[in-house]
């Protein structure tokens, strides 16, 4: 109930690939909105900051300083503790209130906005926590968030259980007067509590409560056990150097350094899954006896990584059936789109009969040319699992027109002129006070609408360095939320905790406003993009297409944090269902694909190419894609009531998929499960990312494509569905987007019309999240 939730694209987490250009003409665009003084501001600061010659780095002022996103007190490690104590005095105060709710009827009233504030009052600190643990280079502030996040997480766990809170929403909620007073938006606020507090197992006798939150320690620790097996590289592969002769032209120079060290050593070559070298004789060894054994020796498991994977599904099985859910994926599903698992499979059957045809006619084109490299007449050879490298080569992604050097800066301006287009929403770099930001490398940005002024910040920390966590991120750190409306002093406070209670207030008072045209007082929302990127060390950097697809992905969340403006913290921006917040992101992907948006990235350009790009699409797109099918549909399967049969084999369930419904066959001995990660993080949704797929495919052929930067069609976009977060049915948005009202109530049918959508000419590599 009470959560954070961090978005990246390999995971979303409830805390709580090739790119193809449009090939229709672009002849009716309109002309592009010229770059301002604020989209060039950008350009120059991001390109002069991160390049080191520079000697006009903006730098914050030594006069000036406070704590870290401007909150005066957190100017260093032991004041996160601080803060933690006082905020969990707080929240154990308004705690107190919401338990005597039944004493008044008007406290009755307030009980839904009440157990919003107290999950607000929660999360500002987990979330500032969950990033201070990913992307502060100090341990000591590391470790400082470490215990804040245990503390309030371990308290949030003491909530969800608490029979006297869950008593007093159920008094709410049989109430129909009480009910009728609810705006739509805050009973979807309700109703996410109400699901919660039911899968926590709050309405068992307390001897299964307690079984509950022991199976709950128990999955966590599972959980981890797990991820550290998926990281941990298999066992090399013994090479013989003669097998790497004739290697592709260009990857000879590191085929002849490991054939001289062979020589130098007299033994065969051992290699690593996973490196370079690995990488290397999967795409380019033309013997296939290397790839075979690599193949065999990444996707081999331990028995140590089959049972923690096995256990790990066995007891959220067992976690399920203690809430009366058949499976742990009816338990997952049942406040997201799909609904339940059996929707699911409606969308995975229909998406995989559609892209079934195109798979099959690109694996025999693969056939036709593993034919010809062995030089055989006969029948067309199978495509093994070790083959798809090395007849169809993955070749990074390019933009579909010749573009200027992809800086940073040039990026960041690219991306606040789109906004502008569709939004009216602009980008405006700000200086940092000195102790605002965990490294002198994060930028700070002012999200700014037309008539409205400053919206929300983003703070930008873009490039790789040691301790920082890998992979691109979007952190949530503080969500839209009307505070104007608290009753604050309706709070049991205790004077003797005056100043506790004044601390923690102070954090949350930092930067609320009343936004022009907007009744109320809103806590504007603060998000932290967190990337990657290699730096260079001598000039401004330029990026790969595929960085610049990672950015303006996770600008698609940012943009959501930012519109999403609601009354409520738990439904605000992508807080929403999980088989719906990367719709957006997702959307964005589309956009870097239209010639017409990529005329942004040239400043002084004021109309848009009249004809789309000529990138040819890769072959094995449609065989990618059907491999990410079955792999959601592995995911249904490890939570479905199978788990609990006698016997039950991850492996065996696995070869039977692949061997039944797939189109290469599983290898023997062989259990790529215990590597898929996504098994924890997207546990019975990994679905999510292939119908969010689907959805944006058609919302961008139907609604954008034909004229990307049109303000009309952004301004519908962002009024049905950016601002509403996660308090209106996606089912709906969608509907009235697309203008599709058989969509609108979501059943079984709505899941397999979308999943005979078209997503073969989708962006992005499969799998990416």
């Amino acid at each position: 109930m009470f959560s954070a939730r961090a978005l990246s694209r390999r995971a979303v987490f409830r805390f709580r690939g090739c790119l193809f250009a449009d090939k229709r003409p672009y002849s009716n665009a309109a002309p592009t909105i010229p770059a301002s003084t604020d989209d060039r501001a950008l350009a120059t600061i991001f390109d002069r900051l991160y390049s080191h010659s520079s000697s006009t780095t903006p730098k914050p002022s030594p006069l000036v300083t406070t704590g870290l996103f401007g909150h005066p007190s957190l100017t260093h490690p032991g004041a996160l503790v601080t803060l933690t104590d006082a905020t969990l005095i707080r929240a154990q105060l308004l705690t107190e209130r919401i338990l005597r709710a039944r004493e008044s009827r008007s406290e009755l009233l307030r009980v839904v906005k009440n157990l919003d504030r107290l999950s607000d009052l929660l999360c500002g600190v987990i979330d500032l926590a969950e990033l201070v643990q990913n992307a502060h280079p100090e341990r000591a502030w590391v470790e400082a968030a470490n215990l804040a996040h245990e503390r309030l997480c371990n308290f949030m766990n003491v909530l969800n259980t608490d029979t006297g809170l869950y008593a007093v929403l159920k008094a709410v909620l049989s109430d129909p007067s009480i009910v009728e007073t609810l705006s739509p938006e805050a009973h979807a606020t309700a109703l996410i509590f109400w699901r919660d507090f039911e899968n926590s197992a709050i309405d068992l006798p307390p001897d299964k409560r307690d079984r509950f939150v022991s199976l709950s320690s128990e999955i966590l620790v599972l959980g981890r056990r797990f991820l550290q097996g998926v990281s941990t590289p298999g066992p090399p592969a013994s090479i013989k150097p003669s097998d790497l002769a004739g290697l592709k032209e260009k990857d000879l120079g590191l085929g002849v350094r490991l054939e001289r060290r062979a020589q130098f050593t007299k033994r065969d070559l051992q290699i690593y899954p996973g490196s370079i070298q690995a990488q290397m004789i999967m795409r380019s060894a033309p013997n296939e006896e290397p790839r075979r054994r690599l193949y065999i020796a990444s996707n081999t498991s331990t028995p140590e990584q089959l049972d923690s994977l096995e256990s790990l599904l066995r007891k959220r099985a067992e976690l399920a059936q203690l809430v009366g859910k058949p499976s742990f994926a009816h338990m997952v599903l049942d406040d997201k789109m799909a609904k339940s698992p059996g929707n699911v499979v409606h969308f995975l059957d229909a998406l995989m009969d559609h892209t079934r045809p195109a798979a099959r006619s690109a694996l025999r084109a693969l056939s036709q040319r593993k034919a010809a490299h062995i030089n055989t007449s006969s029948s067309l050879p199978i495509i093994q699992a070790w083959d798809r490298d090395f007849y169809c080569p993955p070749e990074p992604p390019a933009p579909p027109i010749a573009l200027p050097p992809l800086t940073l800066g040039t990026v960041f301006m690219a991306l606040s002129r789109l906004f502008k287009h569709l939004y009216g929403i602009s980008l405006r770099p700000v200086d940092v006070t000195s102790g605002e930001v965990w490294d002198s490398e994060v930028t700070k940005l002012e999200v700014v609408e037309e008539g409205k002024g400053v919206i929300g910040w983003i703070y930008a920390d873009i490039f790789a360095r040691r301790g920082k966590a890998s992979g691109a991120a979007h952190y949530t750190v503080r969500c839209s939320r009307r505070i104007d409306n608290d009753d604050e002093a309706g709070d049991l406070l205790n004077p003797e905790m005056e100043e506790h209670i004044q601390q923690s207030r102070s954090f949350e008072a930092v930067k609320r406003q009343k936004l022009p045209g907007q009744d109320g007082v809103y806590q504007l929302p603060l998000v932290v993009l967190v990337c990657d990127f290699s730096r260079p060390s001598w000039k401004a950097t330029v990026l790969q297409w595929h960085d610049v697809m990672t950015l303006g992905h996770e600008m698609g969340h940012a943009m959501h944090s930012m519109i999403g403006r609601t009354e409520y913290q738990n439904v605000s921006g992508t807080r929403c269902a999980t088989d719906f917040v990367e719709l957006p992101s997702i959307l964005m992907e589309h956009f870097l694909t239209s010639p017409s948006v990529l005329s942004l990235f040239d400043a002084e350009s004021t109309s848009a190419p009249r004809t789309g790009g000529n990138h040819h699409e890769d072959p094995c797109h449609s065989i990618d894609t059907y491999s990410q099918i079955l792999l959601a549909s592995i995911d249904q399967i490890y939570h479905s009531p199978t788990v609990q049969e006698s016997g039950f084999d991850s492996t065996a369930e696995l070869a039977k998929l692949h061997n039944t419904r797939g189109l290469i066959p599983h290898v023997p001995g062989t259990s790529f499960q215990t590597r898929f990660g996504h098994l924890v993080g997207y546990a019975a949704t990994y679905y999510s990312y292939l119908f969010d797929r689907a959805i944006a495919s058609r919302v961008w052929g139907n609604v954008f494509s034909a004229d990307p930067l049109n303000r009309e069609t952004g301004e519908k976009y962002k009024r049905e569905v950016l601002s509403y977060g996660g308090g209106k049915d996606p089912w709906k948005m969608v509907s009235t987007l697309l203008s599709a009202p058989q969509l609108e109530s979501g059943d079984a049918e709505a899941m397999r019309e979308v999943g005979r959508w078209r997503i073969e000419d989708e962006v992005g590599q499969p799998g990416r999240h």
